[in-house]
């Protein structure tokens, strides 16, 4: 039988085509499809629960309540701005892209200078969408101003609380549901969120709500101001997973960019690494689309 030459080394570099498509290029393409099953699994289980939720009168949250608050107008002018803030985050997720096509393409004519320029300002996109949603969920996690109260199940045999065993000592936090009157704008609590996420709108409203300890609102693994706990519990798993994965992408274009002015890819005579990067930025921003779509927009 006759020998056959493999050039390993050719193999490891990613420098032999397989499909047309170098050996690093294809394994990235592996990974990202796994990925993409991953975050699909996670977005599925997030509209199943929410479907069964609101199938058992269970009140989800609503984005345009929960994400209003956005720099400068909340802390200097206590402007509410719903869903602006989160839009400012996707508009730089998605710029960052822009930077990485034209950082690719610069790569292909093997102009050190511009793939060093246009990696680093990717590489700012990212750090800042980072910091903007370690702000969005600083506030989600506060919540607003007093913001709930805390009632004592046990005293309230005479007002039962749906999804709640009166039968046991137990307290639970209840949440305002707040409408403005246009004419004078005050406000007034029309209904009631329970910790659970069911919601109380009838005359029960006045007792319970005068009945509770203030205390502070806010979401966390336990309760949420917003909606039901599996909203906060989603919301915090997702995005954070989404998250890690920017992090890790702000890395990745870290080494990229000291190896870019060390010349590293100079020296081998071709800026795939470039693309393989590219391609996983990419991802990462396609994925931020659904994700904005499951939990802001719907």
């Amino acid at each position: 039988m006759a020998n056959v030459a493999v050039d390993k080394r050719a193999l490891i570099e990613g420098e032999r085509p397989i499909f047309n498509a170098s050996y690093g290029k294809l394994m990235m393409w592996f990974f990202l499809v796994s990925d993409a099953f991953t975050f699909s699994a996670f977005l599925i289980t997030y509209g199943a629960l929410r479907f069964r939720a609101t199938s058992m009168g269970i009140s989800w949250a609503n984005p345009e309540e929960v994400f209003t608050h956005a720099p400068i107008l909340h802390e200097l002018f206590h402007i509410e701005a719903p869903l602006v803030f989160v839009g400012l985050m996707t508009f730089i997720l998605i710029l960052s892209s822009v930077t990485m096509v034209l950082a690719v393409e610069a790569g292909h004519r093997r102009s050190k200078k511009e793939v060093s320029k246009w990696v680093f300002w990717t590489m700012i996109g990212g750090i800042t969408f980072l910091s903007c949603q370690a702000y969005e969920w600083y506030h989600f996690i506060h919540g607003t101003e007093g913001g709930a109260r805390l009632v004592e199940v046990s005293a309230m045999q005479d007002i039962p609380l749906p999804g709640i065993d009166a039968t046991k000592q137990d307290k639970v936090k209840v949440f305002p549901v707040w409408s403005t009157k246009e004419e004078n704008s005050e406000s007034e609590i029309v209904g009631l969120r329970l910790s659970n996420g069911r919601l109380i709108t009838d005359e029960r409203v006045p007792a319970i709500w005068a009945s509770g300890t203030p205390t502070t609102g806010g979401a966390n693994l336990h309760v949420n101001e917003y909606g039901p706990p599996a909203f906060a519990d989603l919301f915090f798993f997702v995005t954070g997973f989404h998250g890690s994965h920017v992090f890790s992408g702000v890395v990745l274009l870290l080494i990229l960019l000291i190896n870019v002015n060390k010349g590293t890819y100079e020296r081998r005579g071709h800026y795939e690494m470039v693309e393989k990067i590219g391609l996983y930025w990419h991802f990462v921003d396609l994925v931020w689309v659904f994700v904005f779509t499951f939990f802001y927009l719907i």
